[in-house]
């Protein structure tokens, strides 16, 4: 399998370029939400989480309460760091056992990781499945900022977290494929179009 890293700054919209990808026939891993899934009722990270930033991030149902938990990481880099050492971990055996379990449906021999913090982290690499090639997606500042407001994010919230990641200058750095979202969908679908190809031709070049 051809193991793709998909990453973008928040509101850049590689969430959207993966769902273009599956369009074509890839399989997508949405490792944002196997973060969710680590911090939900019963989840990995959970005791570890509370013993870290505190047991009045439980809610309810005994899952964190995520958005008391982002308000705190997104605004400190030592909290995010800490979040981090114990998020990443968990996250990576979910990623092994999902990539598995693709490779033994036999339906694609493409898998594509949606993944915000890929530059900022060893998600996807400290596996038994590591990505392999890079793909980032990039959109003005200003026009991911008002996205993200458009999701209902305050100013400084949506600063806030833009200002936590990794800039597009170093997402390049690492990348083999750089797609431009600052456009109209039928550009964005175009462009996801031939990064289909790409990947499509690279992917069958490892089994000829």
């Amino acid at each position: 399998m051809l193991i793709v890293g998909l990453t973008g700054g928040i509101g850049a919209g590689k969430s959207t370029v993966a769902q273009l990808l599956a369009g074509h026939g890839a399989a997508v891993v949405d490792v944002d939400a196997l973060g969710r899934e680590i911090i939900a009722p019963g989840g990995p990270a959970v005791a570890p989480v509370l013993e870290r930033f505190g047991n009045d991030l439980a809610g309810p149902d005994g899952g964190i309460e995520r958005p008391k938990l982002a308000q705190i990481v997104f605004n400190d880099p030592d909290d995010l760091t800490a979040l981090n050492e114990i998020s990443h971990p968990a996250i990576n055996q979910l990623l092994d056992e999902h990539i598995e379990a693709i490779g033994a449906t036999g339906v694609t021999d493409v898998v594509v990781l949606d993944m915000a913090v890929l530059v900022e982290s060893t998600l996807g690499r400290e596996t038994r499945f590591p990505y392999e090639v890079v793909v980032t997606v990039e959109a003005p500042p200003d026009v991911r900022l008002e996205r993200l407001i458009e999701r209902g994010m305050t100013t400084d919230d949506a600063k806030a977290r833009l200002g936590s990641q990794a800039t597009d200058e170093q997402r390049r750095e690492v990348a083999n494929f750089v797609i431009h979202n600052g456009g109209g969908t039928g550009d964005l679908a175009d462009a996801a179009g031939q990064l289909w190809d790409a990947l499509r031709r690279l992917a069958d070049e490892r089994v000829a």
